[in-house]
Order: C-alpha cells, then structure tokens, then sequence
C-alpha cells in the first residue's frame, strides 16, 4: 500500500472534483454544497498486485471506490480453502458492509496493481445523512453490489467446465470493448470457479483451439472474443 505523496497522507489529497471517472463512483451526483461538508481527508492509494485492502472479519473503518485495476473478493470456505466470490473492476465501491456492520465480510485483495479512494466510513455517514444524491448513490451501488453478487454465484458455480470458464470469460469483457476479456492467474480463475488449476488451462486451451477466443499476450490474460455464442455451449 503506497500512499501517492506520502507526507500527504490523511490530509485530504484525492481532488474529487476533478477525478477521471468520478461519474462512475460514488461521489458523482455532489455538488460544492456537498464537497463543503468534506472535512475529513480521503486517500488516494496504490496497492501492489497481492496486496491486500483489508482482511476478512477485519475493523470496517473505511470504504473504497475503485479507479483503475481488479480486485478479488476471498473467502474462506469450510474446510480452509480459499473461495473468490467476486471481481471488482474501476467504478466499483469495495466494503460497503462498512455501512451496516462492524467488520469486513472478506479479504479484499488486489489482482492487478490498483488505485483506490479509501474513504472513512463516519464520513460516509455524515454525507449520506445531509445529501439526498449521495445516499441515492449508495443504495444504487448497494443493489448492484447484490445483484452483481448474485449473478457471480448463479454463472460461475453451475455447470460444465467448460460453461463456468466461458461465464468468466464473459464477466471479464471489457465494459468499453466486449471483443477484448482480461482475465488473470489460472490459480485465482480455478478459486474462482471451484475447479482445478488443471482444468482451467485445459478448457481455456480447448477454446483457443477450437477458435473461439484468441490470446493476445504471453501470459495468457488477453483474449480476443472471436464467438461469444460458443462459450456457454455444452
């Protein structure tokens, strides 16, 4: 976790205002009215790849708004093992169960290399109780985050191999270019999808094969979406 100035931490260094995708996030609808109420710093931070934002069962002190990179969801599952229950990609807010609890419902956990705005939750609270935008806001991202929760568990736990690695590969578009899918570690897809490392590079490869996604790189992340149709076939 690297502060952008550090000597600036805590003092109020994000510039909302001005931010590149602030109609994505949480602060959209404020007005200067609004950002007047804005007293307590928020953070601008950059977290490496492996990273974590904060810890399953944790305080839940703040809440974070995603501007670039990936963030996984881990829990741990009966038996000890490690299960990702979601993406989390730019415009997302991470740890909303900030709001109505005391700790954190997961790891959250940097898949790539991330910034984020952390923002003290008593802040949170203070604006959602004087703005009628900022609390439409979080009801907004509170029921995608619900339905988005759904739909992970509905395609990504049901069916083939085959079915569940070509959901992912569908979730992963890219929400400006839905021919391109950026995915990540077999290792992290497999906890993903509950299945075996083994399985998830044989299916991935199969599809390559049979022509229906084309890698682009050398790691094996970018893909080309060459038949969308073909993904979720049998």
């Amino acid at each position: 976790m690297t502060p952008l100035k550090t000597e600036s931490a805590w003092r109020g260094i994000s510039d909302c205002r001005h931010c590149g995708i602030r109609d994505m996030v949480l602060f959209a609808d404020l007005n200067e009215h609004d950002f007047s109420r804005i007293h307590t710093p928020i953070d601008d931070l950059e977290y490496a790849q492996g990273n974590a934002l904060y810890a399953e069962a944790g305080p839940a002190q703040a809440i974070f708004t995603l501007r670039s990179g990936m963030v996984k969801l881990v829990r741990s599952t009966l038996d000890g093992r490690p299960r990702i229950v979601r993406v989390l990609r730019a415009g997302d807010v991470i740890g909303l169960e900030a709001l109505a609890g005391a700790c954190y419902d997961s790891d959250a956990v940097a898949l790539t290399p991330v910034t984020v705005c952390r923002i003290p939750i008593h802040l949170i609270r203070k604006l959602a109780s004087h703005s009628p935008r900022l609390h439409g806001q979080l009801m907004s991202k509170w029921q995608r985050a619900l339905k988005d929760a759904d739909d992970w568990l509905a395609d990504m736990n049901f069916g083939t191999a085959r079915q569940r690695v070509g959901n992912l590969v569908l979730k992963m578009r890219n929400p400006n270019n839905h021919d391109l899918s950026l995915l990540f570690s077999r290792e992290d897809m497999g906890a993903m999808l509950d299945l075996k490392l083994e399985t998830v590079s044989r299916e991935i490869s199969r599809l390559v094969r049979e022509g229906v996604i084309k890698q682009l790189d050398k790691q094996g992340r970018i893909y080309r979406v060459i038949q969308p149709e073909c993904l979720t076939a049998v």
